[in-house]
């Protein structure tokens, strides 16, 4: 009787068990193009950002700025706005950005506001706590030669079980000395999502 016992909550516990749904993981590389919703991801910011910087590191302004003052110029980003209908993280789109920059060798690269700040403090508490041959003092900052802004825009069109999403990005390059727009880059991302009848 306690064997019959025993083989019964053994079967109950194994069909239990056996209904529960187990997640499947996967590694990937970051480096890989995966889309699951359809939607932007840190694949279309690294993608659009190494595009769009090689085209404007190979426009006219950059050979220009090199003939006249002889370096490289000095450049920022700038606020990226975010206007589409859905969450966009701008700061991955922004790093994207900055890497490209950096990477390229055409330009000197200089920090965010918010991170200059955070350098100005520490440059405050040197002053207060620092050896003073190690102190970094102020007024001896690079300034940029041009700043990088933009938006990020979005359209969505649905008929059904099929979507359209539509995304466009928007960059200018802006001189910091006269206000002149050197560079202005457009990039374009459209992608159809077909969805089976009996997704939920």
């Amino acid at each position: 009787m306690k064997s019959t016992s025993r083989f019964i909550c053994f079967m109950i516990l194994f069909m239990t068990m056996g209904c529960q749904t187990l997640p499947r993981i996967t590694h990937e590389s970051p480096k890989d193009d995966s889309y699951v919703s359809g939607r932007w991801n840190d694949s279309d910011a690294r993608k659009v950002a190494e595009e769009m910087i090689y085209d404007c590191l190979d426009r006219a302004w950059l050979l220009n700025f090199i003939k006249k003052h002889g370096e490289n110029p000095t450049v920022i980003v700038g606020q990226i706005k975010n206007q589409t209908s859905e969450h966009i993280d701008i700061n991955t789109f922004i790093g994207s950005i900055q890497r490209a920059l950096i990477n390229s060798g055409k330009v000197s690269f200089v920090a965010s506001q918010g991170e200059r700040k955070e350098v100005r403090d520490e440059r405050k508490d040197q002053a207060t706590n620092s050896r003073e041959d190690t102190q970094k003092g102020p007024g001896e900052e690079i300034g940029a030669d041009y700043i990088l802004k933009g938006i990020i825009t979005s359209i969505r069109d649905q008929s059904g079980g099929t979507s359209l999403m539509y995304y466009q990005v928007n960059l200018k390059l802006i001189s910091m000395a006269d206000n002149q727009i050197v560079w202005v880059g457009e990039k374009k991302i459209r992608r159809k999502i077909e969805r089976s009848r009996w997704s939920l």
